[in-house]
């Protein structure tokens, strides 16, 4: 193998990781595509930088709303990870929670639930309790819970994944902001406008700091403070966040 091509794939995956987190997914596809036909063409095809390639271009397709297409590329990744890694490796774990998110957002709950159990049980056996990924679990568990209209059990997952990010997360990571958003949105659902009102800008706060002023998570904090003042009848301001929430959108139409 040309010793620089590992490199060069690396370079394409740092590349993928970066457009992605600025929310350039048509960019962090291309990136991850190209890192992925390098390691394909030079290493075994079980190894594991094919399912995290496989794994990365799932994720960009999630986010796009190609959950068919993330499904595929999420169960290649499993695949592989079974084959190259002991039975409780937390890459395993990861595995199973991106496949139990496409099928949650292909509205296939029962599926999603069950591969969400599948990765917080490899968390409590490999992981320390206070882990990221530990987080995660709870909060996609969370998230099924909510669309099963269990809104008891999707607050106390929320708020589980909010003591383990609050420990391990610095304080102005994106994923805090999204777990405080979440649970926002739960008191939302169950008419408490006045406690989901602090979640949210809690939110909004982190992402100011986090992330790039027209990311489509800006759009959503200040769509959802929107729609809850519009619910608590103060128009005035639900408008201000709308038109804010409105202009990044529109920049983001200009963008592609």
């Amino acid at each position: 193998m040309d010793k620089n091509l590992p490199a060069k794939a690396l370079s394409y995956s740092n590349d993928g990781d970066m457009y992605f987190s600025n929310g350039e997914y048509t960019k962090a596809l291309s990136s991850f595509e190209q890192a992925l036909d390098i390691y394909k063409t030079n290493l075994p095809p079980n190894h594991p930088y094919i399912a995290t390639s496989y794994n990365n271009i799932g994720l960009v397709n999630d986010n796009m709303g190609e959950h068919a297409k993330a499904l595929l590329s999420f169960e290649r990744a499993l695949e592989i990870y079974k084959l190259a890694l002991p039975p409780n490796h937390p890459e395993l774990a990861t595995a199973y929670n991106n496949i139990g998110g496409a099928y949650r957002n292909m509205g296939e709950i029962a599926k999603a639930l069950s591969y969400y159990e599948q990765a917080l049980e490899i968390g409590k056996i490999t992981l320390p309790p206070n882990h990221p990924d530990m987080a995660t679990s709870y909060n996609n568990i969370a998230a099924v819970y909510y669309n099963m209209n269990d809104f008891s059990k999707a607050l106390s997952s929320y708020e589980r994944a909010v003591d383990i990010y609050k420990v391990a997360l610095p304080p102005n990571h994106p994923d805090l902001a999204s777990a405080y958003n979440n649970i926002g949105f739960v008191y939302t659902k169950t008419g408490k406008y006045s406690e989901a009102l602090p979640y949210y800008e809690r939110s909004l706060k982190i992402r100011k700091i986090a992330l790039p002023p027209n990311h489509p998570n800006m759009a959503t904090s200040y769509n959802n403070i929107a729609a809850l003042y519009e619910k608590m009848g103060e128009h005035a301001k639900a408008l201000s966040y709308y038109e804010k929430a409105e202009e990044i959108e529109e920049n983001d139409e200009e963008i592609e």
